[in-house]
């Protein structure tokens, strides 16, 4: 039987278990979203996962709305990368970096534009900015002859990514950002090819993967979705269909892996009663599948055994737990992230979450 513990080939790379750390916006980085010697250790202590995705990651000052948050779109930022990927990989480990761009959830206090999407809505609710919250904008929406560049900047960062370090890229067309304002039904509402049918809404997220994977090749490329319930505003009225025809479209061009994050009815960072898509998506997309939202132990190892999942991905376990795969196979307890730190500067709440051997020694 398949355990959380065994080795899975994820396209070019063979990650030693099935524990893979989620992205996790962090806010780390210097204002100018160049990375800092504290995110070198932050990674290097959660190398022992099977494969580490990184916290999302800008590809243009346009798509990178979040203060702190780290890019990949100058040389000065891939040169600052190339310490924590070294680090990880002195410690055997594997990182792919995951490529954002926010659409319409940016604030021009932060990016000095007006955010752009595939249609003129906005975000509910407050962005946060370097003065504090701010309640989000309309976006403007892209007109065709843009998105050609956007893409562009896809295969930049992309590009960058492999100079840096990185084993691969994960696009991250979910949780309600750019790729997922285009997927889905209430955020989209253009009349060009780019929206109404399926097919057309389809179009950009086929458009980038199949341009990274012609920069990097496929078997360093992977996608996030996340295909039930709102996020952040974004939904669908016919969500089945839709990104049935999405695993399609990945299945067809080969990615490493598909990341589906799907939070339950009762969800601690997210709730929906929209049934998850899973099971519907596994018929129609056949490489490795890793699922996430609020996975112990238990409930992974179920989801492997049954085969629904290939590898499950952890995010706030790995975020207190560095050395969370030891603390799963040694059943020990978990040490609870604390969210006043989430995205606060410095070490407290980020690098300073001891082991579970610190811990022991310090007993």
């Amino acid at each position: 039987m398949t355990t959380i513990f065994d080795p899975i080939k994820l396209g070019a790379d063979t990650a030693a278990n099935r524990a893979i750390m989620a992205p996790l916006t962090r806010g780390r980085a210097a204002r100018d979203h160049v990375p800092t010697p504290i995110m070198v250790d932050y990674y290097a202590q959660r190398a022992s996962a099977g494969l580490i995705i990184s916290e999302a990651t800008g590809i243009s000052h346009q798509g990178l709305g979040w203060p702190y948050a780290p890019g990949l779109w100058s040389d000065e930022q891939v040169e600052a990368w190339k310490p924590v990927t070294q680090a990880v990989h002195d410690k055997g480990g594997l990182i792919v970096a995951q490529l954002w761009h926010m659409g319409r959830a940016v604030h021009s206090a932060v990016t000095g534009e007006q955010p752009v999407s595939s249609s003129a809505t906005a975000t509910p609710g407050d962005a946060h900015t370097y003065e504090g919250k701010k309640p989000y904008e309309v976006a403007r929406p892209l007109a065709i002859d843009e998105i050609p560049g956007i893409i562009a900047d896809y295969v930049k960062a992309a590009n960058n990514a492999i100079a840096a370090g990185f084993d691969g890229v994960q696009i991250h067309a979910a949780n309600g950002y750019l790729i997922d304002q285009f997927l889905r039904d209430n955020s989209n509402f253009r009349d060009d090819i780019y929206g109404g049918s399926i097919e057309n809404r389809v179009r950009l997220l086929r458009e980038v993967t199949q341009a990274v994977v012609d920069a990097i090749g496929a078997d360093r490329v992977s996608v996030r979705l996340s295909p039930n319930g709102d996020t952040q505003g974004v939904n669908d009225s016919n969500p089945e269909p839709l990104f049935a025809a999405a695993a399609d479209v990945l299945n067809q061009i080969g990615i490493a892996f598909l990341e589906l994050r799907e939070p339950g009815p009762d969800g601690t960072f997210g709730a929906t009663d929209v049934p998850r898509l899973s099971p519907l998506i596994r018929q129609h997309f056949k490489g490795p599948l890793v699922l996430n939202s609020d996975y112990g132990l238990g409930r992974a190892q179920a989801d492997l055994a049954s085969g629904l999942a290939d590898a499950i991905s952890f995010g706030r376990p790995f975020l207190a737990n560095p050395d969370l795969v030891d603390r799963l196979r040694d059943g020990a307890p978990l040490t609870q992230a604390q969210m006043a730190t989430f995205y606060s500067q410095g070490a407290e709440g980020y690098t300073d979450y001891p082991t579970l051997a610190e811990e022991k020694a310090a007993a």
